[in-house]
């Protein structure tokens, strides 16, 4: 079964950004300096954005495993969530989890050059609230709980994806590009040899 709002939420994540500089009044955003950041700050309700779109819609938004969103209250947009407060395109989910399916407000820059990609802008969480809640949380949990989950990992060198299991195990199965070993090898000696 298809979302009710699956047709809405698909012509609005299609459609170029809006004038999102209406969003930056009241923001306490930090600024990243990156392409087209706008600080914005605005209330929506948390989605989970497959569902939204195709209708595969499991409980409480996938506990945790899903691409999660916010369908933005003053005018219907769904906002892809790419990112939390880290320096690390990551998190974005982690945040939004324990709010699936709640109206929140959330603080943070909207990313990107429409113009130049063609493509929306994406969201940058730095802080999540429950609507009527006036506590602010940070949106930095993503890397003590995954250090916290992966403690070996943690200790080593380097960035948190290069020494992640999961991540490993994934390119021992199916190499860096995804596509096999063989692939991998042919793209290395074509690029790199």
């Amino acid at each position: 079964m298809i979302a009710l709002r699956t047709l809405p939420a698909l012509l609005l994540l299609a459609a170029p950004a809006l004038a999102e500089g209406e969003f930056s009044e009241g923001s306490e955003a930090k600024p990243w300096h990156v392409i087209g950041e706008e600080p914005a700050r605005f209330t929506g309700e948390v989605v989970d954005i497959i569902c939204d779109l195709t209708g595969d819609c499991p409980e409480n938004c996938g506990n945790g495993g899903r691409q999660l969103g916010i369908l933005r209250e003053a005018d219907g947009q769904l906002i892809l969530a790419a990112k939390n407060s880290q320096p690390l395109f990551t998190g974005a989910a982690r945040e939004l989890y324990p709010f699936c399916g709640q109206m929140v407000e959330v603080d943070g820059n909207l990313v990107g050059d429409p113009e130049g990609l063609g493509t929306s802008k994406f969201y940058q969480i730095q802080r999540i609230r429950a609507l009527g809640n006036g506590d602010w949380t940070a949106a930095n949990n993503w890397t003590k709980e995954w250090a916290a989950a992966n403690p070996d990992a943690a200790k080593a060198d380097g960035p948190w994806f290069r020494n992640d299991p999961q991540v490993n195990a994934l390119i021992a199965e199916h190499g860096y590009l995804g596509l096999g070993q063989a692939v991998d090898d042919a793209f290395i000696a074509d690029w790199f040899e």
